[in-house]
């Protein structure tokens, strides 16, 4: 087992953690609907990456009114 010779200092510990810190989630502009969305993921209105991909709900219960 390994077992360390001598007590990291504050410093030391500091300086191996400061990669360590989460970042926010990527955001992409949808060029067609200028929507933000995660990157590499359909919009909430069904595009990706300018095309229509997903029908979505929201235009299928305004074409049965």
């Amino acid at each position: 087992m390994a077992v360390q010779k001598s007590k990291k200092s504050r410093s030391r510990r500091g300086m191996r953690r400061a990669h360590d810190a989460l970042s926010g989630p990527t955001l992409a502009i949808d060029a067609t609907t200028g929507e933000t969305h995660r990157r590499h993921h359909v919009t909430k209105q069904g595009f990706y990456r300018g095309n229509q991909v997903v029908e979505s709900k929201a235009s299928d219960t305004e074409t049965e009114e």
